[in-house]
C-alpha cells in the first residue's frame, strides 16, 4: 500500500500499521490474516444495514444485469427516479425536491452554492466544533485547524463560526451584523466529538435563521437515517429544515449523496442549459439501487426504532462509567444518542491507547474530535444485542488506567 498510494491518502492509525480488510459481513470485519473485529464504526456510519447485506448484493446484481452507468446529469434511469421520489416522501421538508451528488462533502457544497444563488448573499454562519467535508466551500465550514491551514488562503472569507450551542442572543447579534445567506449545522456534532446541542436550541436557530432572511441548512451526513432513534436527528425537535444533506448510510454502502431541500429554494438553480454543479458519476445506478434497498431494509426492520432501543441499553451500560474515577480513571463524559455515543478522556493519548488496546481485544473503533479525547462508538443498527454487549464487555477490559504522554 505504501509503495504505490500517496501516503497523506492513508491516515497513520495511532503509530501502527493499518489493517487491511479482507471481508466484512452484518458487524463483523475479517482482516487478510483472518483476525475477526466487531466494527463498532459501520465504517465511518456508511454500513447503518450491516456490511454486505444480501438484500443490497440482490439489488446490485440484478441492477448489474441492466445497467451499470447511465449518462449522469443529462438522461435519468428508473431507479434515479424510483429514489428521488423515496427521499423527497422521507425527508423532513416541505415541498421537497432532491439535488443528487457524489459524496457528503458534495452534498454540503451544493447546499451552500443553493443558499447563494437563492438569497443573493454570500455570507455563512458555522459552528465550532464542526465537520462538513474537506472540499473548499465544505472545508471553510468545517472547524479543525489542522485541515484548514494548508489551504487557508484558498478558503472562503466570509464564513462566521461561533460554539456550538452558544447562547442564542450570540446567534442573533451575529446574524444582524452579516448579510447571511445560510446557517449550516450540524443537528448532533459527529466526527468532532459527539456533541448534543440543549435542548430546543437547534428550532430557535431555525427560527433565528428565517427571521434573517438565511437558510437553514442540518447537515444530516453522519446522523442521518437512523443512526439516532430516528430517521434524521432533526425529528427529535419535529424540525423541517430548508435543505438537508444525507449520505454515508444512504448508499447501503456504495457511495452516493443528496441535498433534500425545498422546491423552491432548489429553483434558484438555472435549469435552461448545461448542469452548473456535476458530476460524471451523479446518481449511478448501482449506488441508486443500492440506496433503495437500504431504505426497504431500514423500514421493513425497523431500525431507527431499533437503534433507539439499543441506545437505552448502551446509556445503561456506559454512563456509570463516568462515574467510576476507580475503574475508569480519567473518563470524563460519556454522551451519546440512539447508537451514535462519544466516551471523552482526559488527554488523547489515553484516547489512542484505549482504541489501540481494543483493537487487540478485537474491536475497531475510532478516537477523535477536535482535540482527539474522544471514542466514538457508532455500530451498525443491526448489531445483535448480545454481541453489542459483549464489545462492551471488552471495551471495558481495554481501559487504560495508567496515562503515558510523550509530554
Amino acid at each position: 500500500m505504501r509503495r504505490y498510494e500517496a501516503p497523506a491518502i492513508n491516515t497513520l492509525y495511532y503509530d501502527q500499521p493499518s489493517l487491511v480488510w479482507d471481508r466484512a459481513l452484518g458487524s463483523n470485519v475479517w482482516d487478510v490474516d483472518g483476525n475477526r473485529y466487531v466494527d463498532l464504526t459501520a465504517g465511518f456510519g456508511v454500513a447503518a444495514i450491516g456490511h454486505r447485506h444480501p438484500q443490497v448484493v440482490a439489488a446490485l446484481t440484478a441492477q448489474s444485469q441492466e445497467l451499470i452507468h447511465g449518462l449522469g446529469d443529462v438522461h435519468s434511469h428508473p431507479q434515479r427516479i424510483e429514489l428521488a421520489r423515496r427521499l423527497a416522501d422521507l425527508a423532513p421538508i416541505e415541498n421537497a425536491a432532491v439535488y443528487f451528488s457524489i459524496s457528503g462533502s458534495d452534498a454540503v457544497e451544493i447546499a451552500l452554492k443553493t443558499a447563494v444563488l437563492a438569497t443573493g448573499r454570500a455570507h455563512v454562519l458555522a459552528f465550532s466544533p464542526a465537520y462538513h467535508g474537506l472540499t473548499l466551500g465544505a472545508l471553510a465550514a468545517t472547524s479543525r485547524p489542522r485541515f484548514q491551514a494548508p489551504f487557508q488562503p484558498h478558503l472562503h472569507s466570509l464564513v462566521h463560526r461561533l460554539p456550538f450551542g452558544c447562547p442564542p442572543a450570540e446567534i442573533e447579534r451575529l446574524l444582524a451584523a452579516h448579510p447571511i445567506a445560510c446557517v449550516l449545522v450540524e443537528p448532533i456534532v459527529g466526527r468532532e466529538g459527539v456533541l448534543l446541542p440543549p435542548p430546543g436550541w437547534l428550532t430557535t436557530l431555525a427560527d433565528l435563521s428565517r427571521r434573517a432572511g438565511a437558510l437553514f441548512i442540518v447537515d444530516e451526513v453522519f446522523t442521518g437515517f437512523g443512526r439516532t432513534g430516528s430517521w434524521f436527528a432533526v425529528d427529535h425537535e419535529e424540525l423541517r429544515p430548508d435543505l438537508l444533506c444525507c449520505g454515508k448510510a444512504l448508499g447501503g454502502g456504495l457511495p452516493i449523496a443528496a441535498v433534500v431541500g425545498n422546491r423552491g429554494h432548489l429553483q434558484a438553480w438555472p435549469d435552461d442549459g448545461e448542469a452548473i454543479h456535476t458530476a460524471t458519476f451523479v446518481a449511478n445506478p448501482l449506488a441508486c439501487a443500492a440506496s433503495i434497498a437500504a431504505l426497504d431494509i431500514l423500514q421493513e426492520q425497523q431500525l431507527p426504532q431499533r437503534a433507539a432501543a439499543l441506545g437505552t441499553i448502551i446509556a445503561e451500560r456506559l454512563l456509570p462509567w463516568a462515574e467510576d474515577s476507580t475503574a475508569f480513571p480519567g473518563l470524563t463524559q460519556v454522551r451519546g444518542r440512539g447508537l451514535l455515543w462519544g466516551l471523552e478522556v482526559d488527554h488523547p493519548s489515553r484516547a489512542a491507547a484505549w482504541a489501540q488496546a481494543a483493537m487487540k481485544l478485537g474491536l475497531l473503533l475510532l478516537a477523535g474530535g477536535a482535540e482527539g479525547r474522544v471514542l466514538q462508538i457508532a455500530p451498525p443498527l443491526v448489531i445483535r444485542s448480545a454481541q453489542l454487549h459483549d464489545a462492551l464487555d471488552r471495551l471495558a477490559r481495554a481501559y487504560p488506567r495508567s496515562l503515558k504522554t510523550s509530554a
